[in-house]
């Protein structure tokens, strides 16, 4: 056999392999987003004449939704719920635990790693129903634990409520993450700043943060469109009371499922995914930014 051929066959080997997988893309990623960009650009609905024969509308959907008031109050929502439970509350706390804890051993570490870590691996409605228990006016075990009978956490601080309620759900995947990250920032680089006289905040500054920054970066990127894209707070406060907690997730949810205008809900659905692309582009963008100084300067140049 000559080596074009055998080239050829492993060629044809390797497309077999992949085809399965092009296959499953195919038919459950890229056929059912492009279904949506089509039901988008039509008035579809769940009932009525415009779900037996919907109508080619073009972008009337899109300015539709750019134009009312509620979308671009729930895009504001959505991204104070990003930026309070992601990139502060999620990323803040889960290093933080991560630094804490990477000189700790023995059962301290692991009962409060495992206590992290149920948060993140029980299912999403059930962890709800049980913050709504927690979180409930009447009965609610946080009033009991106060001695605030009668505070409806829910109703009264609807967006705090699912912001500290994403927190403590998340944190985990960003403690594990850093815990991982810290370990290869080398012990002597601490040791050095430490008898050079860095405190704590230094040592963070100078030493450990230009080290594990691919990481951070990666980190905010999951963080940040897993929680875009989360629908979990519609069990705590259904979006209520009047709209408050009304993230874009809910939105589309109301748009599309309780209003029965399908057709408006993939319209959103597309202009989330816009907005996801952004995100991911921004972060990418500084994941792939110019080399730190002293990485630059390490680098030797062309001979003179």
């Amino acid at each position: 056999m000559s080596v074009a051929d055998a080239a050829g066959l492993g060629r044809g080997r390797a497309i077999a392999f992949v085809l399965p997988a092009l296959a499953l893309i195919a038919v459950f990623l890229v056929f059912p987003a492009l279904w949506t960009i089509y039901l988008g650009l039509t008035d579809y609905r769940l009932t009525g004449l415009a779900a037996a024969e919907p109508r080619f509308v073009g972008v009337d959907n899109y300015t539709g939704a750019l134009s009312d008031p509620r979308f671009l109050t729930s895009l504001w929502l959505t991204l104070a719920y990003v930026g309070g439970s992601a990139v502060i509350g999620q990323a803040g706390l889960g290093f933080t635990l991560a630094w804490l804890l990477r000189t700790r051993t023995g059962p301290v570490r692991r009962v409060l790693e495992g206590v992290v870590l149920l948060a993140w691996i029980l299912p999403s409605t059930v962890v709800g129903f049980l913050w709504y228990a927690l979180l409930d006016s009447d009965d609610g075990t946080l009033n009991a634990l106060l001695s605030t009978p009668g505070l409806a956490w829910l109703l009264d601080y609807p967006l705090l409520s699912i912001i500290v309620f994403n927190v403590w759900r998340g944190t985990a995947f960003s403690m594990m993450l850093y815990s991982a990250a810290l370990e290869n920032v080398p012990p002597s680089h601490l040791e050095t700043a430490r008898l050079a006289g860095a405190g704590v905040f230094q040592q963070l500054r100078d030493v450990v943060v230009p080290l594990i920054r691919r990481h951070i970066l990666t980190n905010l990127l999951l963080i940040s469109l897993w929680t875009f894209n989360d629908f979990t707070p519609f069990v705590l406060t259904g979006g209520g009371p009047e709209g408050r907690s009304e993230i874009l997730p809910v939105y589309v949810y109301r748009v599309a499922l309780k209003d029965g205008q399908l057709g408006a809900g993939a319209a959103i659905s597309f202009l989330i995914l816009l907005i996801n692309l952004l995100f991911a582009l921004a972060y990418l963008r500084l994941l792939r930014g110019r080399r730190r100084p002293q990485e630059a300067a390490a680098t030797p140049g062309p001979p003179a």
